[in-house]
């Protein structure tokens, strides 16, 4: 029988794996179908769609550098990481209890601020 090696991967890293999938996973049910929940049910037009979407991708691309610029002077990064996925998680709930759309807007705000936070933080390479 041949010995069985086991991995140098540290259990932090497989955690913090394992939360970006779920997260992942949960943007992927909610999001494609947002459209046209904010038409049918929520009776937006498709120049409110175009707002939610264009601002929420400024707001990502905007903190995903002012986040990773602001924790290079931390010696830890990891506050970062967590504080992002706890904001994306908030969204959700704002979204699945939205009865107007800029209660949807608020939420794709806060998903996109968390995912600014963060994306540069946690790809840097030392979260732990």
């Amino acid at each position: 029988m041949l010995p069985v090696k086991r991995s140098s991967i540290a259990p932090q890293v497989v955690f913090l794996g394992v939360a970006s999938l779920l997260n992942d996973v949960s943007s992927d049910i909610i999001y494609p179908l947002l459209p046209i929940f904010l038409t049918t049910t929520l009776g937006a037009t498709p120049a409110v769609l175009g707002l939610i979407e264009g601002t929420a991708e400024a707001v990502a691309a905007s903190l995903k550098y002012g986040a990773g610029a602001f924790s290079d002077r931390f010696p830890r990064r990891k506050p970062f990481v967590v504080s992002g996925y706890a904001l994306a998680a908030i969204a959700r709930i704002l979204v699945a209890i939205a009865a107007w759309w800029p209660t949807v807007l608020a939420g794709r705000l806060l998903d996109k601020a968390g995912k600014g936070i963060r994306s540069a933080p946690r790809d840097a390479g030392r979260c732990p």
